[in-house]
């Protein structure tokens, strides 16, 4: 990748480059420099409670391994196509986005994968101060409650962000370096722990469990799907826009699919199984505590910093990429500035979900599944125009004035824009959001079979590809 260049020569190199296409002299990244990437953005402890909502959804915990292994495999596997065209027209995925959308049109999916980035770097930050907060209760014999201690909490939060910009601001060379040997350090971590929590298993209620409905599984998928790699799919190519030209897509389809695949896989198999035999778990609103209390109490430590370490892997690779799209929206700072921003939006969020608001992930992960719509919605036109598009102007894609190539009709490219459009309606349609005791949307064909089990984000994927693809895609955008 990036570390075999002269412009970051060394892994403390400050990356200076922002969305501009990476020259292809400068291209020399390999497929298995993407595999630790994607290894470490997903060893955090967000994947136990996924695996616990599973079984609350009544499956037992070998459906559950099932929807976890086709979920977040086939999700990434997505992630991997995808990053095909950073490795084509080496510049971060929403820039190559222009390409598809228009100068303008791009603004829309823009916006929409920054608040996506943003709301998960808010739930990474939040957890994370969570684990902080119980490591102080254990060290010091404060209340792990973040209300009692509002000044500890903010201290927490501030740590968690500093050493997310140190990693994240100073650029891609340095942040591949970090994931990869930082992931040997937490991964073991994780080992350790999961060893001590599956000795916590309840294995006569695991035993127990009666099969679910198959509609049940395959709803399953779809919430391990769009709540793992369906949220990656457009920031695949700010990684991957440092690979060699030669590079063999399938291979870097392999390198998400596997990277990405194997610690959630484990991660959700033991969410599920420890909830078979603790059914609160999917419940908590502190997953942090929730799954300390099963551990002894001097294997709370390394279990506390194994899970601040996961989580601060995942926010790397997310701050990294929302400064990117940041810049893709216009915003005129420096690259390592826009990480700045960014992560001071995601200070306030977590500020108020921990100190003011009364509840934290139910509601706001619902909202973050919502996005799922309109990100499927890009990933189906991108994924179409990526396979009929084999090159990219550099030049127009830094141009949003009307002299760029990749200007159309008004700056935006309608057929593409239309058809993203369309998808994000019809799924919306079947989709039902907000906690499901008391959701706030339901669409009029939520209680179909796609609706009930969970599949909205696939209609939209269908409806965005085919449309555009009967549209005539990128052969007529090209062509005006």
């Amino acid at each position: 990748m990036a570390t075999d260049t002269a412009s970051q020569a060394t892994e403390s190199t400050l990356e200076n480059r922002g969305i501009e296409p990476v020259p292809v002299g400068e291209r020399t990244g390999r497929p298995g420099q993407l595999f630790w990437v994607w290894f470490a953005a997903n060893i955090s402890i967000l994947g136990l409670p996924l695996g616990a909502t599973l079984v609350a959804m009544g499956m037992t915990v070998w459906q559950a391994v099932i929807a976890a292994v086709v979920g977040s495999v086939g999700s990434f596997a997505i992630v991997g196509a995808i990053s095909i065209a950073g490795r084509r027209g080496g510049a971060p995925g929403l820039t190559l986005s222009r390409a598809t959308f228009g100068a303008r049109g791009n603004i829309g999916p823009t916006l929409v994968s920054l608040l996506s980035r943003l709301g998960w770097e808010t739930v990474n930050t939040t957890t994370a101060a969570f684990a902080l907060l119980s490591l102080a209760t254990i060290l010091f014999g404060t209340s792990p409650a973040a209300k009692e201690h509002p000044v500890l909490t903010i201290v927490a939060i501030a740590v968690f962000e500093l050493l997310t910009v140190l990693v994240a601001g100073l650029g891609h060379a340095f942040l591949v370096a970090v994931q990869r040997w930082a992931t040997w350090v937490f991964g073991a971590l994780n080992i350790l722990v999961g060893g001590f929590l599956v000795a916590t298993v309840d294995w006569s209620a695991v035993g127990a469990a009666s099969p679910a409905p198959v509609g049940v599984v395959v709803a399953g998928i779809g919430v391990i799907a769009a709540g793992t790699g369906i949220g990656w799919a457009n920031a695949s190519a700010d990684m991957s826009r440092y690979q060699a030209p030669t590079v063999r897509g399938g291979s870097l389809v392999l390198s998400a699919a596997a990277g990405a695949g194997i610690p959630l896989v484990l991660l959700i198999s033991l969410g599920s199984l420890l909830a078979a035999g603790d059914p609160t778990l999917a419940n908590a609103g502190d997953p942090v505590a929730a799954i300390r209390a099963m551990l002894p109490s001097w294997m709370a430590v390394p279990y506390l910093i194994a899970a601040f370490g996961g989580l601060l892997l995942s926010n790397h690779l997310s701050v990294y990429s929302a400064g990117l799209t940041t810049l893709t929206l216009g915003v005129r700072v420096r690259r390592v500035y826009a990480v700045v921003v960014d992560v001071t939006v995601t200070f306030a969020g977590a500020i108020y979900f921990l100190l003011i608001a009364d509840g934290f992930y139910g509601p706001f992960i619902a909202f973050i599944s919502a996005l799922a719509i309109p990100i499927t919605a890009w990933v189906g036109v991108f994924a179409v125009d990526m396979l009929r598009r084999r090159h990219y102007d550099p030049d127009a894609l830094l141009d949003t004035r009307r002299t760029s190539a990749y200007w159309y009709r008004g700056g935006v490219a309608w057929r593409a824009f239309g058809a993203w459009a369309l998808a994000i309606v019809v799924g919306y349609l079947f989709a039902t959001l907000g906690p499901a005791a008391d959701p706030w949307f339901t669409g009029p064909l939520a209680d179909t079979w796609f609706g009930a089990n969970g599949l909205a984000w696939v209609i939209t994927f269908v409806v965005g590809a085919g449309s555009y693809a009967a549209l005539g895609g990128a052969r007529q955008e090209d062509a005006q």
